[in-house]
């Protein structure tokens, strides 16, 4: 172990001999949380992976090699904690909360389900069967299956545009080799963060952390993701006999590399965030009460990044409701928000960020994707500075670089 340092008096980084990065946020809790983040996704499978990585992430859990997936699931269970995994374009998460007194419990499972899972073939098979109930789920709602399928019109022939689930043509081939190889060759030890927030020393954390992660082997990653470059304009309808129609209007945005990431936020925050009196909220539900879920999104990559707005109406109501919302876009482009606007903005922008921050299980995964991405994390206190200093000029020109109606597109499901 090297490297140990106390991070801007708040976070405690070191770094293992195999390449595995810690950090940890100590708070005097009951509660701990504790994961591993990998730097490994849907974007790191090769043509003839597509839906791997989430087959690993499910796999985890059926049997290791000196545990049976009982013992896997019962280890926390047993002890009153939670342990959970996800896999997105770019990264698979696996994080437990436990009471404090379980740190090592949680420090040793996390270790054996990510190096040492067996993929035992009796258990693929079973898990195969519930991938593929949970993909028919999301066909059979089209508020999440929309997503998806602009993804793959966004970014054709990439693999950011697959879907995370896969297709069940691929999933009924796989065998636990192809688990093991994918594992072996892109869970690389330099690509994970261990990420940590509770009552404990960050000594004891890093004694536990060599005992268990340090006993791995370096792995170092031999190949490049392919990046995106082939940008496109798409108005597509798709006829799918629901109640209502739905739509997803979008464009591509900036990567996490962009230092005017925050200022996107900010604007996706202003038209149609988590607050009632978003912009978009109050034309269409609350003024013209033509649609029940209207919300924006914006999400970075390594080398791009998407913005767009979700809405669900009655058929007859779409046109309108899409007029709304071009007309909200332009305002943006062509109006400065004024002091008071602005000022609102900042304080409800912060306020949200600031109560996320006392969910410490929250915390834990941005803290982790932070250093994962930047190898640094961000006080809340640095966080709310930068907004401070946040300019409605800043923002207009930001809403004119994103905010290109000709270069946004659409796709329809009625």
């Amino acid at each position: 172990m090297y490297l140990c340092q106390k991070f801007k008096d708040l976070y405690y980084t070191g770094l293992l001999n195999n390449g595995i990065r810690i950090i940890h946020r100590y708070v005097d809790s009951y509660v701990s949380h504790c994961g591993i983040i990998i730097n490994c996704g849907t974007r790191d499978e090769d043509f003839n992976q597509h839906g791997l990585a989430h087959f690993v992430e499910h796999m985890l859990f059926k049997g290791t090699k000196k545990r049976k997936a009982f013992h896997v699931l019962s280890r926390m269970d047993d002890v009153g904690g939670d342990i959970d995994a996800w896999t997105t374009k770019e990264e698979t998460v696996i994080a437990a909360s436990f009471l404090t007194e379980h740190y090592e419990r949680s420090i040793e499972l996390l270790n054996d389900v990510v190096f040492n899972s067996a993929f035992p073939q009796k258990e693929l098979e079973k898990e195969r069967e519930v991938i593929i109930d949970e993909i028919n789920s999301y066909k059979d709602s089209p508020s999440d299956s929309i997503f998806d399928q602009f993804d793959e019109l966004l970014f054709p022939d990439n693999s950011l545009g697959r879907n995370t689930l896969g297709a069940k043509s691929k999933l009924l081939k796989y065998n636990s080799d192809d688990l093991l190889n994918f594992v072996k060759e892109k869970y690389n030890t330099e690509q994970m963060v261990f990420c940590s927030i509770g009552k404990i020393k960050f000594e004891k954390l890093v004694k536990y952390c060599e005992k268990y992660f340090g006993q791995n082997p370096e792995n170092q990653r031999l190949y490049q993701r392919e990046k995106f470059e082939t940008k496109t304009v798409f108005n597509k309808s798709v006829k799918k006999n629901t109640y209502q129609a739905h739509c997803v209007l979008g464009t591509y945005a900036y990567s996490f590399k962009d230092n005017k990431r925050l200022l996107l936020s900010m604007l996706s925050n202003l038209l149609a965030g988590p607050g009632m009196n978003a912009r978009l909220v109050m034309m269409l539900r609350e003024k013209k009460g033509i649609s029940y879920n209207i919300e924006s999104s914006y999400v970075s990559y390594e080398d791009t990044g998407c913005f767009n707005i979700y809405f669900g109406s009655d058929k007859d109501k779409l046109d309108l409701a899409l007029e709304i919302i071009k007309k909200e876009l332009i305002k943006l482009k062509e109006n400065k928000l004024g002091s008071l606007q602005l000022s609102k903005l900042k304080k409800q922008f912060v306020g949200q960020l600031a109560i996320s921050s006392e969910i410490h299980s929250n915390t834990l995964l941005s803290m982790g994707k932070t250093y994962l991405i930047y190898n640094q994390v961000e006080t809340l206190t640095d966080v709310l500075k930068e907004i401070d200093t946040v300019t409605s000029e800043q923002l207009l020109e930001v809403a004119n670089e994103i905010f290109d109606l000709d270069k946004f597109s659409t796709l329809i499901y009625y």
